[in-house]
C-alpha cells in the first residue's frame, strides 16, 4: 500500500496552492455527490413512473433498492479507481470518475418511464445507479488522498475536511434544485416531466468539473515516488495481502464507515422519506427542512477533521453523531404519524 500520504517529509505546497488544491478537488467532490443524492431526493416520484404495476408502498421500496445499488457497487469503484491513482496519478482518475458520473446522471433525465418501454425502464436505471456508485467509490476517496498528499501532516485533517464536507454541500443542491424546480413548475409538471431537470442540468456541471479537473497537476507526493521508481505495481497484495494493512482497511470499514454511514443516510434521506410519505408533509416543505437541517450540520465535519491535529478526533465523532441525531429527532418530534400538513 503506499505511504504516499504519511511519508517523512512535508510536501513543498504553499498556503496559496493547497487552497487552490482543496478548493478544485471539493469542487468536484460536490458535482459528483449532486449526481449521486438527487435521485435520492427523488425517490417518491420515480417510483410510479418505473415500476408501474406494483402497489405504491412496494414501487417505493424497490425504488430505495435502486438507490442501494449505488452503494453496493462503490467500494469496486474505490479499488478500480485507487488503484488507477496509485499506479498512473489521481488526476487521470479524476478525469474518468467525473465522465462517468455526469454521463450516467444526464442519462437518468433521458430515461423513457415503464409505460413507454416497460421492464427495460427499472433494468436501465439500475445500469445508470451501478455507474453512478462505481464512480463515486473511486472519486470520494481520490480526493481525499490527493489533498492530503499536498498539505503538511499537522494541516491534514483540517484540509481533507472540505472533502468530507462536500457531501452536504452536494446534498443541499440537490435539494435546491429539486425545491426550485417544483416552485417554478408546479407538483403537477414536475411529477410528469419537471423531474428529469434535476438529472439534465448535471451535463452543465460536468464540463464545469472536466474544466476543473483539466488544471490540476499530480501531488508532489505522487510526483516523487514516480520520479524514485516507488510506485506501487502489487497494490491490491500490499493492501489485503499484508495484516499490518489490512487491519486498517477493515478497522476504518467496520469500526468507522459504517457506523457513519449508517447515522448520516438515516437523518438526510430516511427522515425525508418518513416525512413526506408516513407523516403526510408536502415535498416542498420536506425540501425546505432538510436544507435547514444540512445547512447547519455541514460545519460539523470541519469541526471533526479539524480535531485530528489536537488528537481528538473522537471527541469530535461523538458531537457530530450527537447533533446530527439530535438534529433528526427534534424534528420529527414535532409532527405524529397521520397528521396532515
Amino acid at each position: 500500500m503506499s505511504d504516499t500520504a504519511s511519508g517523512p517529509s512535508a510536501p513543498d505546497v504553499s498556503p496559496g496552492k493547497l487552497r487552490q488544491v482543496v478548493a478544485a478537488s471539493a469542487a468536484g467532490t460536490v458535482f459528483e455527490w449532486y449526481d449521486f443524492f438527487v435521485y435520492g431526493a427523488l425517490a417518491s416520484v420515480m417510483a410510479p413512473l418505473f415500476f408501474a404495476g406494483l402497489p405504491d408502498a412496494q414501487a417505493f421500496v424497490f425504488t430505495l433498492l435502486t438507490f442501494a445499488v449505488g452503494f453496493i457497487v462503490r467500494p469496486l469503484g474505490a479499488l478500480v479507481f485507487g488503484k488507477i491513482g496509485d499506479s498512473v496519478g489521481r488526476k487521470h482518475a479524476f478525469l474518468v470518475t467525473i465522465l462517468i458520473m455526469g454521463v450516467a446522471t444526464f442519462s437518468i433525465g433521458l430515461l423513457p418511464t415503464a409505460a413507454q418501454i416497460g421492464i427495460w425502464a427499472p433494468i436501465l436505471l439500475v445500469l445508470m445507479r451501478v455507474l453512478q456508485g462505481f464512480a463515486l467509490g473511486g472519486e470520494y476517496g481520490g480526493a481525499a488522498i490527493y489533498v492530503a498528499e499536498h498539505a503538511r501532516p499537522n494541516r491534514r485533517g483540517a484540509s481533507t475536511g472540505w472533502i468530507q464536507a462536500t457531501a452536504s454541500v452536494g446534498l443541499i443542491g440537490a435539494l435546491g434544485v429539486v425545491l426550485g424546480t417544483r416552485a417554478a413548475l408546479g407538483e403537477e409538471a414536475f411529477r410528469d416531466w419537471g423531474w428529469r431537470i434535476p438529472f439534465l442540468v448535471s451535463i452543465g456541471l460536468l464540463a464545469v468539473s472536466v474544466w476543473i479537473r483539466m488544471r490540476l497537476e499530480e501531488s508532489p507526493a505522487f510526483q516523487k515516488l514516480k520520479a524514485e521508481g516507488k510506485v506501487s505495481k502489487r497494490a491490491y497484495a500490499e493492501s489485503f495481502g499484508e495484516w499490518r494493512n489490512l487491519r486498517i482497511v477493515l478497522l476504518a470499514l467496520f469500526g468507522v464507515m459504517m457506523a457513519q454511514g449508517v447515522v448520516w443516510y438515516t437523518a438526510h434521506f430516511y427522515s425525508q422519506f418518513y416525512l413526506e410519505r408516513i407523516l403526510k408533509i408536502d415535498s416542498q416543505s420536506v425540501n425546505l427542512i432538510m436544507i435547514t437541517v444540512v445547512i447547519i450540520s455541514a460545519p460539523l465535519y470541519l469541526f471533526l477533521c479539524a480535531a485530528f491535529r489536537f488528537n481528538r478526533a473522537q471527541a469530535g465523532d461523538a458531537v457530530w453523531h450527537a447533533a446530527d441525531a439530535g438534529a433528526l429527532f427534534s424534528r420529527l418530534s414535532f409532527y405524529h404519524p397521520g397528521r396532515q400538513s
